[in-house]
């Protein structure tokens, strides 16, 4: 199936470098493999390779489901390397970054950095003055390292911790 982005780069070449986007329904099959992809072969620190806690976590994670993201109240982003997307991220009305993974070929190539900025000045442009997050035992030296700090004790959700995070926009 060819989707109006697909229709666009074979027409118009494919975009260079990195780019962060909106998220639109024709990326569904593209996000759901990158966040399952992130999950299971980056994330093993929170699941341990638990098939169950696996299949839990990724439940939501098919095209189906990010479809019915996308209607919701969330607002949701791509990042693109080379055309490629390779991160997801997204932002609640509440003031949350409440998703952000990265396609494990696209570690360490400044699209998680990306997508947090995008989250961050849209929650700020949002009129939010203080953003929250639950980061992943996997995701959290991340976190830090981008000025955010400890909010509260760590939590157990599905057999894994999460860590309560803030910072001040």
């Amino acid at each position: 199936m060819q989707n109006k982005r697909g229709i666009s780069q074979t027409f118009g070449g494919v975009p260079q470098g990195q780019r962060v986007r909106p998220a639109t329904v024709f990326d569904v099959f593209d996000m759901s493999r990158v966040l399952i992809r992130s999950i299971t072969e980056l994330c093993v620190a929170d699941h341990q390779g638990d098939p169950d806690r696996i299949a839990a976590w990724t439940a939501n994670k098919s095209p189906e489901g990010i479809r019915q993201w996308l209607s919701g109240t969330h607002d949701l982003w791509v990042a693109e390397l080379e055309g490629q997307v390779c991160g997801v991220g997204a932002t609640s009305p509440e003031g949350a970054v409440s998703v952000l993974y990265v396609d494990p070929s696209a570690v360490g190539r400044g699209v998680g950095t990306a997508l947090l900025a995008q989250a961050e000045q849209h929650l700020r442009e949002a009129g939010h003055h203080k953003a929250t997050l639950d980061s992943t035992a996997t995701a959290r030296g991340f976190y830090l390292r981008h000025g955010w700090a400890e909010d509260r004790a760590t939590q157990d959700v599905l057999g894994k911790a999460k860590y309560p995070l803030s910072k001040l926009l």
